[in-house]
């Protein structure tokens, strides 16, 4: 009853709206409620999920991203994008892809990259002919690519969780974050041939190393922090802090557009992202404890593996459930919530952790574009002025194009092992 109960509150949470971190606490107090343990457990619990060294990596890669961002950033990346793909059969389309792809590895985090990157571009796309769904899905889809190019948020989560390596656990999603772009711009080209989607002029070399020149110092941000983790010389929360400062100095004395009295609501700002995805940390790790003292992992391991011991069932059928969490829950609560039970049913089949982490984020991922809740669609159907039904029937082509990267990465690990093993043996 208790378990019912649990759960009954966490979906009737979910279907009238709530906030995620909201419903995880409600659900959990109700539990608590029935089984008689005080309330105490709470805070306790709280402060136990967020009472981590790896985490303090959130608020400093945040405050960079927004630092960055607002220091003119965005508009560099995409005039580079611009000049790159530009030219192409729906090269706005293109540029689009390859923009979200450089702004990953700044934000960490993909719902910054749909309302940066997609705050210029669908506007722009549409007024260049472009239909405002389709507009509104190239974001979308592309946005999911930003968490798995280093820095990523939920990367910096599953180290938090499973004591892997965040370095390695940022290469791990490099190379399938880049063959996830890469696949994307395939599709891109096919429907824009198919609708004959507008191209842009070949703008020439001079505007190619001009456009590069002013995002270079964007970009270089990414190799300082691959570059920190790689060599030893800072643990993934100093590299953030140090990437903060970079990104300080580079809007303030390179590109000048970042003003002395804007740093303090930057600063405000990213405090309240950060605390946001802290909260929700905090109320996933009760949810989770619950889960755990009701052995509900144990439960799902023995489950399966009463049904298969095959490593390739056993990942369709992780991926399957993913997928469908993924549909109706926030990232980093599925994460906190299922990554442990499920890591423990794939190194019981004999699956690499690292390789088990990189496609365990990238279905989540996905959720983030598929309805009902993926909030990037609802983020980019919201700026586009759409309702969601015709940006869905746009995004279907890229969501396929996703499922197919993801069972290349599922069913083919050194995908995601082959670079960290190499840089970080």
């Amino acid at each position: 009853m208790g378990l019912t109960l649990l759960l009954g509150v966490f979906v009737l949470g979910l279907a009238i709206g709530l906030p995620v971190a909201v419903t995880l606490g409600l659900s959990s107090m109700a539990y608590l409620l029935f089984a008689e343990i005080p309330l105490v457990v709470i805070p306790q619990k709280m402060y136990a999920g967020i009472d981590s060294f790896v985490l303090l990596c959130i608020p400093g890669f945040i405050l960079a991203g927004n630092l960055m961002n607002s220091g003119g950033i965005t508009e560099r990346i995409i005039r580079f994008a611009n000049a790159l793909v530009g030219w192409m059969r729906g090269g706005l389309a293109q540029a689009n892809i390859a923009a979200s792809m450089l702004f990953g590895g700044i934000s960490g985090t993909a719902v910054a990259d749909v309302a940066s990157v997609g705050g210029m571009m669908i506007p722009g796309m549409t007024k260049a002919g472009y239909p405002a769904a389709f507009s509104a899905a190239v974001t979308a889809s592309s946005s999911t690519v930003g968490p798995m190019i280093p820095p990523s948020v939920p990367m910096i989560i599953v180290g938090s969780l499973s004591g892997m390596s965040v370095g390695k656990l940022f290469l791990g999603g490099a190379v399938p974050g880049i063959l996830m772009g890469l696949a994307m711009m395939v599709t891109t080209v096919i429907l824009a041939r198919k609708h004959k989607f507008p191209r842009e002029p070949w703008q020439g070399m001079k505007e190619l190393f001009s456009s590069f020149s002013g995002a270079i110092w964007a970009i270089a941000m990414t190799v300082l922090i691959v570059g920190g983790l790689l060599t030893g010389y800072t643990t993934p929360t100093e590299t953030a802090i140090v990437a903060s400062l970079y990104a300080m100095l580079v809007g303030l004395f390179v590109y000048r557009e970042l003003p002395w009295r804007a740093i303090p609501g930057i600063i405000t700002n990213s405090a309240i992202s950060a605390a946001g995805i802290l909260v929700l940390v905090g109320t996933a790790n009760v949810f989770g404890w619950i889960l755990v003292s009701e052995r509900i992992p144990q439960m799902l391991a023995d489950g399966v593996l009463s049904i298969t011991d095959n490593r390739f069932l056993v990942i369709l059928l992780i991926n399957l459930l993913l997928l469908f969490v993924g549909m109706f829950m926030e990232t980093i609560a599925a994460l906190i919530i299922l990554f442990v039970p499920l890591q423990t049913l794939a190194l019981a089949v004999g699956i690499d952790p690292l390789h088990f982490a990189v496609f365990a984020v990238m279905n989540l991922m996905i959720g983030l574009t598929t309805p009902p809740v993926g909030v990037c669609l609802f983020v980019a159907a919201n700026i586009a002025r759409l309702p969601l039904s015709p940006v869905i029937r746009a995004i279907t082509p890229y969501i396929l194009t996703n499922l197919f990267m993801l069972l290349m990465v599922s069913y083919f690990p050194p995908l995601s092992t082959w670079l960290p093993n190499w840089l970080m043996p």
